[in-house]
């Protein structure tokens, strides 16, 4: 369900892409949501060589983008960087098939250094009246469990390791602690797990340096006759701070980045071909 991307480095962070596809969006396509999990980080990012997104903070989260399906290559650089030719991260290419729905996460492992993390999300169908929950640890801690209502749910979850569970559709009182205790690191908060919808949430951050929280993407449509391929959104469900929720929300920028993309890809080929 998931590649593993670690790239050797001493800072790093990824791209917080925005935009919402449509719910009938092509099968042709790849989708693709992306979390910046690396605290203290802004960052330009840079596809197939050209200036795609513009200083993006840690703890965005956004997508999907309609992406044709094929390999991406993708630098990270500081926010002040001239071009990407010195990255923080990478490159390192990024291969999408089609009628597949993607997460990249730049996070940090469990050591506390940066890393990426590819996952691919489970847009298989449910039953009626049931919502599917994903969990993936993408924070510089200890392996933790998963709380529902005080319970473990969830049992000794590694950095970058996820879990998933099929649910009755409601709201959950979820929080993240150590391994074996109960006491929270993250939460609790409120997560509601929609009927016919994969809600992944993700804990990230570090907890040496007390800033772990939790960010949320759902995707939608994965009832037993879906109307669509499955889409989403996403947005910040809770931190470490007691009683500080928020939630971000994004969209209209998908048809400008595909654009950029394919203009990238386009002068890339051109480069490539004026060589020869």
């Amino acid at each position: 369900m998931r590649k593993t991307i670690t790239v050797g480095i001493a800072a790093g962070a990824l791209v917080a892409l925005a935009g919402i596809a449509p719910a009938n969006a092509a099968t042709d396509v790849a989708q693709l949501s992306v979390l910046h999990g690396v605290p203290g980080l802004t960052v330009d990012v840079y596809v197939n060589d050209a200036l795609t997104l513009d200083n993006f903070e840690p703890g965005d989260i956004a997508g999907p983008l309609e992406l044709p399906a094929g390999t991406y290559t993708v630098a990270i650089t500081a926010s002040d960087a001239a071009d990407a030719s010195s990255p923080a991260i990478g490159p390192v290419d990024i291969s999408l098939e089609a009628g597949k729905n993607y997460t990249a996460a730049a996070h940090l492992d469990a050591a506390g250094a940066p890393t990426a993390t590819l996952f691919t999300n489970d847009i298989s169908t449910v039953g009626a009246g049931e919502g599917r929950l994903t969990v993936r640890h993408v924070a510089a801690a200890p392996a933790v469990d998963v709380l529902a209502g005080g319970t473990a749910v969830i049992t000794n979850l590694s950095n970058p390791d996820e879990s998933m569970l099929t649910l009755p559709a409601g709201t959950v009182s979820a929080s993240v602690a150590a391994t074996g205790t109960t006491d929270p690191v993250i939460g609790p908060a409120d997560v509601n797990v929609a009927e016919g919808t994969n809600t992944i949430v993700y804990a990230w951050g570090s907890l040496t340096d007390s800033n772990l929280a939790l960010a949320v993407q759902t995707i939608d449509g994965l009832h037993s006759n879906p109307d669509g391929v499955p889409a989403g959104s996403a947005g910040l469900v809770a931190t470490n701070q007691p009683g500080n929720s928020s939630g971000l929300w994004f969209g209209g920028a998908a048809i400008a980045l595909v654009l950029m993309i394919s203009a990238a890809a386009v002068y890339g080929t051109r480069r490539a071909e004026a060589r020869q």
